[in-house]
């Protein structure tokens, strides 16, 4: 076996090969970034996608090959660029790395344009087998310019819904913010944590190992069945997000201009299993009554059918992905906990929503389950 198979043959017992999603509007650094991500030693093994060679400046000095796809760096660092289809640019990376057409690599980077909603990016890898088979989103990276942030957020839903859907958010340009930088600072993470409260956020740090660290990260594999998705689901920072907001304190002490832009988050959490046609039939109905308001679904539940086996279900907008199974709890919590992120719905609407369409799904189940034994009953007499 060659070097090359060998290392193929090593990712594929590994698993689908983790994916960091870069976003951020116009500005705020994703450049940056990805210049120095080709630089980093600690990345030889992984893939950069851009949107154009042009607009990353690429130093000619370290290539060490390239086609018309792929410039393969000193480094051995990849970066390539969209053709025009993502779905057939990772697929052909992922063939030409297999018949060695390319070097191996265990680890790709997307960054996405500055007006990309990270919502259908997330959808396509959900949805589309070709990706869902080989690769998975290990982590959403968003950079938020903290001089133009206000401005930016007001006039663009994208870079709002591109906070919303991180996992990890770093601010830049802090060092350019006009009068008290700490205190900007200190604002700008209580707006971006009110809006989600799960991510982690930070400073920017240029420096090679810190970048390759941000986008290296292993993530969450909902297809590994022996994963903790308790880092994931980030379900205490959204539990304690709620606390406070049942604070009437809260809100004059946080300042909040972006309130109607109407990010909100909710956890549902119920103690009974669900069946899983009572799963399903609540899915739907959160689907079909939130619409294009929902912008993620993330949950561990705990289904009838399988006891001791939770089940994951994430989403991007009203596409809802296959389930996946666990082999176990991760802690001696067994409740089914679903967070739901949203636009454009008030948070006590939103809360109230959810909870009717699960006491619905209850009582529609448990009517049926009455049913069924009566039906039962009838026969054996």
């Amino acid at each position: 076996m060659s070097t090359a198979d060998a290392a193929n043959a090593d990712t594929r017992l590994k698993g689908r090969i983790p994916v960091t999603l870069v976003t951020g509007f116009l500005g705020s650094g994703k450049t940056t970034l990805i210049n120095k991500a080709l630089k980093a030693p600690e990345l030889s093994k992984t893939v950069v996608v851009v949107n154009e060679f042009g607009e990353v400046g690429l130093d000619h000095q370290l290539y060490a090959s390239s086609n018309d796809a792929v410039i393969v760096l000193e480094n051995g660092c990849l970066c390539c660029t969209v053709r025009s289809d993502l779905v057939s640019t990772l697929n052909n990376l992922y063939h030409d790395r297999l018949a060695g057409r390319i070097p191996a690599f265990n680890n790709v980077v997307i960054e996405t344009s500055g007006l990309a909603e990270p919502g259908p990016v997330l959808q396509a890898f959900l949805s589309e087998p070709t990706l869902d088979g080989l690769f998975r989103v290990a982590s959403v990276l968003t950079l938020v310019d903290a001089v133009n942030w206000e401005k930016t957020a007001e006039g663009h839903d994208e870079a709002v819904r591109q906070v919303a859907l991180a996992d990890r958010i770093v601010i830049t340009k802090l060092d350019l913010v006009a009068g008290d930088a700490q205190a900007a600072e200190e604002r700008l993470r209580l707006e971006l944590g009110r809006m989600n409260p799960a991510a982690a956020i930070e400073r920017a740090d240029w420096s090679t190992a810190h970048v390759a660290q941000l986008l290296s990260s292993a993530g969450f594999d909902a297809a590994d069945s022996r994963a903790d998705p308790l880092p994931w689901l980030g379900l205490a920072t959204y539990e304690a997000y709620a606390s406070a907001a049942g604070d009437s304190t809260v809100d004059q002490d946080v300042p909040f201009h972006l309130q109607g832009k109407g990010i909100e988050s909710f956890v549902l959490t119920r103690s009974e299993p669900l069946s899983r046609d009572e799963l399903q039939f609540l899915l739907d109905g959160i689907s079909q009554n939130l619409g294009p308001s929902l912008l993620r679904v993330k949950g561990l539940v705990n289904v009838r059918e399988e006891p001791g086996r939770p089940a994951i279900i994430q989403g991007a907008q009203h596409l809802l992905h296959t389930m996946t199974w666990l082999d176990r709890w991760p802690s001696a919590d067994m409740r089914t906990r679903v967070v739901f992120i949203t636009q454009g719905i008030a948070r006590d609407r939103l809360k109230d929503i959810i909870e009717l369409l699960d006491r619905m799904s209850a009582r529609t189940f448990a009517a049926r389950e009455r049913a069924r034994l009566a039906r039962e009953a009838e026969g054996q007499t």
